[in-house]
């Protein structure tokens, strides 16, 4: 009801959302923009001083490695009906998928969680995608498989006169039956970390146009969908929202980062010292007529002034040898730790550029980090083909110039194949060798191979296996011909 005022989105009567979550969520993206408030210390005259907190950021480098260990543009997705693939495929190109999931997974894997909702743009006549973050998206009911209802968030910043004002479109998905009703309030406060007052929707042509609630009918699954990272919520039990991949290792990126700023604050602190007895520097009053100071050379920050006993030694350099070594071995046991703890294989991670293994080297070798990268896959892959049917159901529903944007058939998750390993191979013949290898040791069936190698359905590779068998039996009975031949030919002589 418009009037209505919201400070946090869990003030909103529909939403019952763990807050605990939702602030798990906020120190994951607060820590993926690097953000971390500047470090107190005294200096040498007991004054407080401020300075920048210095940081490896692993939230971004481990989520952007496995980010590119999952998923890339050379990634293959096909469907086994062929006006379904036909209209997917241009759906794809035109939102750029496969580009945008390869950049949208980084920041799922930093707080677990991406949406992506399809929608009908009747201008363009063409179904868009709608992108979200994991701070972007809140589910309202979920199931055992997977979030039914959910709200969607979009916030915009306008300027109006002096005064910046931010406005949150709420967008909520509910189920009716087999109909899914979507409800869209739009907010506006002058404080950013706020919701706000409700205004109607067009209020200072803010999401002008936009209908306050719209119905989808006989529809199987929701519109929405949401990609969570592999594994069990162990921050909330009964959440369905995912956590992000370096959510367990919190006190760990601590101690990685603790380490890395206390190395560089020593290195800064352990420039060149040299004491000289100020018994041999001249001194002189500066133009305002203060006490005298020893001169020397501006451009040297080295030497300090002492008094010393006469006859002792007149210049000592005090420096203090800097702790390489012992540092970078204390950031590389906390890597290992976070290895350990994020389930990868030893070296992946390394502050000496040693043992850093590419992603080829990952999947030929079927390290701890590839199976745990076939994880992820299980969720993509299952993301993928959710998005494929919510998006041509979508265009079966919607009627444009009299005739449905889609009239065939909807597939179903088995019609629909993801190949992710393309993209991970720098080469055809490196494809070919991981497969080869993986037949000769009974770790992959034929036909898996055959669709792989040369990016077929599964009912295509089931055909081309056939024929393989096939002219396989047209040989051996070749063979077999020529030998009885040779046999008959040594009994004749």
């Amino acid at each position: 009801m418009v009037g209505n005022k919201l400070v946090n989105i869990t003030d909103h009567p529909k939403v019952n959302a763990d807050e605990k979550e939702l602030k798990r969520i906020e120190r994951a993206f607060r820590e993926y923009r690097n953000d971390y408030p500047k470090i107190e210390y005294l200096n040498s005259f007991n004054q407080e001083r401020k300075r920048d907190y210095m940081t490896i950021n692993m939230r971004k480098l481990t989520a952007e490695m496995m980010a590119s260990l999952v998923f890339n543009e050379q990634a293959e997705i096909k469907v086994d009906i062929d006006s379904a693939n036909e209209f997917i495929e241009h759906t794809f190109e035109h939102n750029d998928f496969k580009k945008n999931l390869s950049k949208y997974l980084e920041p799922m894997f930093v707080a677990g969680g991406l949406v992506v909702r399809p929608y009908a743009d009747k201008n363009s006549k063409e179904i868009e995608f709608s992108w979200g973050l994991a701070d972007a998206f809140i589910p309202i009911r979920s199931t055992t498989n997977g979030i039914a209802e959910g709200v969607m968030t979009f916030r915009t910043m306008n300027t109006e006169g002096k005064e910046k004002v931010f406005y949150t479109l709420l967008e909520f998905h509910e189920w009716d039956g087999n109909t899914i009703t979507i409800t869209n309030e739009l907010y506006r406060s002058d404080q950013s970390e706020e919701i706000g007052e409700e205004v109607p929707l067009g209020y200072n042509g803010q999401f002008e146009g936009l209908e306050r609630t719209a119905k989808i009918t006989n529809m199987n699954k929701p519109l929405f969908n949401y990609l969570r990272t592999a594994g069990f919520n162990n921050f909330s039990p009964h959440s369905p929202l995912g956590v992000g991949i370096c959510d367990n290792s919190v006190s760990t990126l601590k101690q990685i980062n603790d380490s890395y700023d206390q190395f560089n604050w020593e290195i800064l602190m352990g420039q060149r010292t040299v004491l000289v007895s100020d018994h041999f520097l001249r001194y002189a009053a500066d133009e305002t007529g203060n006490a005298p100071k020893p001169s020397f050379d501006p451009s040297v920050n080295i030497y300090k002034a002492v008094r010393m006993e006469q006859g002792k030694e007149v210049v000592k350099d005090i420096t203090n040898d800097i702790r390489t070594n012992q540092y970078i071995a204390a950031i590389n046991q906390f890597m290992k730790t976070l290895e350990m703890q994020m389930q990868l294989s030893v070296g992946t991670f390394s502050f000496d550029g040693k043992s850093v293994k590419t992603a080829t080297e990952i999947v030929s070798e079927n390290s701890l980090t590839y199976r745990t990268r076939n994880m992820q896959c299980t969720e993509v892959e299952k993301f993928i083909k959710g998005l494929v049917v919510s998006t041509l159901e979508l265009a079966k529903r919607t009627i444009i110039n009299g005739s449905a944007m889609y009239a065939g058939e909807i597939p179903t998750f088995e019609q629909i194949s993801v190949n992710f390993d393309d993209g991970i191979f720098e080469s055809r013949d490196q494809l070919l060798e991981f497969w080869s290898k993986a037949g000769t040791i009974g770790y992959a069936p034929p036909k898996e191979a055959i669709k792989a190698i040369f990016k077929l359905t599964d009912e295509q590779a089931e055909e081309w296996y056939q024929q393989i068998l096939s002219a396989q039996a047209g040989m051996d009975m070749m063979e077999q011909e020529e030998q009885s031949a040779q046999e008959e030919l040594g009994a004749e002589e």
